[in-house]
């Protein structure tokens, strides 16, 4: 059969599927391709007035495709009116100061200071904040009488109006996130594989059968490779910046992790498991925690009453679980710690320790997912200010102390900031010493380079000023086709901007500049005979503000959010690891006679959870940052969570043995303590080595296997020294396996995250 050879709409829709799987950079450019030529025509051709025209058109280019408000319809609509009343404010500022050359760059300096560092203080901030440079920039490179600011500021709420009509009406953007439909699936096939596997170990004429169980194990093994799917499909920052959508990407690799928990905890299908009363209770309560979790993820602004009353009656029944534990560990078994004789010992509180690990596995998740709802469910005015949800702080002071936090020679917004307001001020002196004609494009020139971190800043002024290149050449090109029929730019026009819409996300950066470079040259020949010599002036200017760009962005601090999230999370797993050795310190202190303290334990807890915290504004930044990413997206979260998982296993152990209480001090546990002290060391180590590497292209060690002779030396320690006078099990020997057991969880996270960490780990 013969192939026709014309285009069709579904390769097209597929095509864009492929590079814009949201179809959130195409919705962005159809609404502003709609509109922006719109309110152009409407200023420049009824009105008549020019400046109106360029205020309008602008306004509407960035209200519409520089920013994407979430949330929801109304917050987002009162995110743009506060972007409208911004613009007005900087409109009348740049065209107060834009006479005077020394007070224009003062101006730029600060307020592109004050406009970057901004967006340390919220996500609302962070993402206006291209936009809100832009309504500084037009106004101040080009200097008018003042009697035109009323037109400026008659654009601009021109293009405001519009602009809100056309987020509510034109395409709206989902006010679900895009993984929160297949994060409750898998939370919902979870919770079925929980009771079902619940119900096979209590046993009797109602429990499944194994087919049952097997069909439920693989129902929840596909919901997670599902979700999987669609994150490592999605590009850079599938969902926003704020609270709630950081959470979500968490979300993913805690998802992940409770998967193969399951997988691993799972009982035997080809025999009988021992029946376990608490550590059936615990898979049904974690089962209703999973339910909760679905619940809130489908409706985030729910009340989250159901998730805490779930959650507390899983604390209560894990709690009932290590209280009941101490009967289940056959000591009375003769003979060495072979390798034979290690799993019957191991494995007799096996069932107990997977339900725990479930346990602490579920109830990260629904502390995370109960985050994210509370951040949607915050007030906007509380979103603009970045109050973190239930924070005890009022939003002022929250601003302010996140704001203080990062006035800091280390942090990287701050060297972000200073660097793109003096890019910017320089920018503004040169065009005005160099005499160019067109300050504002070499404003535009700067900012479009600057929008990347200073590592980066030199390869997309290279990519920047070829894409202009080529822009420039197919202006020239249209611009002497065209000759004087110019109405035809009143049909390209719209095209040109949904092109330019696009092209940054669905082919490339440089594709990017070159189409919005077209863009320009259109709407700046419309209305006039084309002439294609400014093209080769435009050239020249861009070219200007490309080369301070470059100059500035190598001079100040060239390291960026890349470099500032490698270092977040080198400080994070040694901080990790050292509280997970502290805490296992803190364990064998109980295997002696002296008094232990856990006070140097809950110091160094402390300190891995500020270093979590740091990694978070760090990832936030990583995520704002725009340009080509030196680590996919998937592999980045993955490296990110594993602290939750590292933390969590030390949280587990220090928590395990504070409820401890008085422990008897006869038996000699030294050899137990031994056994435990050299695992910890060797994890810890290996985490630490995983720090040192990470950001340095170094080679990242293999994961530590299991180790069967330190369980069998561990069984036989058990035998000779943890065992009352009756023979059974004492609480101590209870503790110091399942302390065992939550090292093996944090040796059992490391395959992952090497395969992340390795500069050819899979992408």
């Amino acid at each position: 059969m013969r192939t026709s050879g014309r285009i069709r709409p579904g390769s097209v829709a597929s095509w864009l599927r492929d590079r814009d799987p949201e179809l959130a950079a195409t919705r962005r450019a159809g609404r502003t391709a709609l509109v922006m030529p719109a309110l152009f025509a409407l200023c420049s051709q009824v009105i008549g007035s020019p400046t109106m025209a360029t205020f309008a058109a602008f306004g509407a280019f960035s209200m519409l495709l520089l920013v994407d408000f979430t949330g929801p319809m109304v917050q987002r609509l009162r995110a743009h009116l506060g972007l409208a009343v911004a613009w007005a404010v900087l409109i009348c500022l740049g065209t107060l100061v834009a006479d005077e050359t020394w007070l224009a760059v003062t101006a730029m300096v600060v307020i592109g200071f004050l406009v970057l560092f901004s967006g340390v203080v919220s996500s609302v901030l962070a993402g206006a904040s291209t936009a809100l440079l832009l309504a500084f920039i037009l106004p101040v490179t080009s200097p008018v009488p003042f009697a035109q600011l009323p037109a400026r500021l008659a654009g601009a709420g021109l293009a405001a109006a519009a602009s809100m009509l056309a987020v509510t009406l034109l395409w709206p953007r989902p006010s679900r996130d895009p993984l929160s439909a297949p994060a409750a699936r898998v939370c919902c096939a979870a919770a079925e594989q929980l009771r079902t596997d619940a119900s096979l170990l209590a046993g009797g004429p109602a429990a499944p059968s194994t087919g049952q169980c097997r069909t439920r194990a693989d129902e929840a093994a596909a919901a997670a490779a599902e979700l999987r799917t669609v994150f490592d499909a999605t590009p850079y920052r599938p969902t926003g910046l704020s609270t709630s959508s950081r959470a979500l990407v968490r979300l993913v690799d805690e998802l992940t992790w409770l998967s193969s928990i399951l997988a691993d905890s799972a009982p035997p299908l080809d025999g009988r498991t021992a029946c376990d009363v608490d550590a059936r209770s615990v898979r049904r309560a974690a089962a209703a925690v999973l339910d909760e979790v679905a619940a809130l993820l489908d409706t985030p602004r729910g009340s989250p009453d159901g998730l805490h009353a779930a959650s507390e009656s899983l604390r209560k029944a894990m709690a009932g679980m290590e209280r009941n534990a101490t009967t289940r560990l056959p000591v009375r078994q003769s003979g060495a710690g072979t390798p034979s004789q290690v799993h019957p010992v191991i494995g007799a509180l096996d069932l107990s320790f997977r339900a725990q690990e479930l346990g602490f596995a579920t109830l990260q998740i629904a502390d995370n997912v109960a985050l994210a709802a509370a951040a949607e469910r915050r007030s906007w005015f509380e979103r603009l200010l970045g109050r973190e949800p239930d924070a005890v702080t009022r939003p002022l002071a929250a601003a302010r102390e996140r704001a203080a936090a990062h006035l800091q020679p280390q942090s990287v917004w701050l060297h972000n900031s200073l660097r793109g307001a003096l890019g910017l001020g320089i920018a503004v002196g040169l065009a005005n010493v160099t005499s160019v004609q067109h300050s504002f494009w070499v404003l535009l020139g700067t900012l479009s380079v600057l929008r990347s971190n200073a590592l980066n800043t030199g390869q997309n002024a290279v990519r920047a000023l070829g894409g202009t290149l080529v822009g420039s050449i197919i202006g020239t090109g249209l611009l002497h086709l065209i000759g004087h029929h110019g109405t035809a730019l009143w049909f390209l026009l719209p095209l040109a901007v949904f092109v330019a819409g696009i092209a940054p996300a669905a082919i490339s950066f440089a594709a990017g500049q070159a189409s919005f470079t077209i863009t320009l040259v259109i709407l700046f020949n419309i209305g006039q005979d084309p002439d294609w010599h400014i093209v080769l002036l435009r050239i020249q200017d861009i070219a200007i503000g490309c080369a301070v760009s470059v100059l500035v962005g190598l001079f100040f601090w060239p390291r960026g959010a890349t470099a500032a999230v490698d270092r977040a999370l080198a400080e994070a797993y040694t901080d990790s690891a050292r509280y997970l050795a502290g805490a296992v310190q803190y364990a064998i202190g109980h295997c002696g006679t002296a008094p232990v303290s856990d006070e140097v334990a809950l110091r160094e807890g402390v300190e891995a959870a500020a270093a979590a915290r740091r990694l978070d504004d760090a990832f936030r930044s990583y995520l704002a940052e725009r340009g080509a990413k030196p680590v996919p997206l998937a592999d980045m979260t993955t490296l990110v969570t594993g602290i939750v998982g590292l933390r969590l296993a030390a949280d587990a152990v220090l928590g395990l043995w504070r409820r401890a209480g008085e422990l008897d001090s006869a038996p000699n546990r030294a050899e137990a303590g031994l056994v435990l002290l050299s695992a910890a060391g060797q994890i810890s180590s290996w985490y630490r080595d995983l720090a040192a590497g990470l950001g340095h292209n170094a080679s990242v060690r293999d994961p530590l296997p299991r180790n069967p002779a330190a369980e069998a030396q561990l069984v036989e320690s058990l035998r000779r020294d943890l065992s009352d006078e009756r023979g059974q099990a004492t609480d101590t020997a209870v503790r110091i396996i399942w302390t065992a057991d939550h090292l093996d969880a944090a040796r059992r996270l490391q395959p992952s995250l090497a395969a992340a960490a390795r500069p050819d780990g899979p992408s």
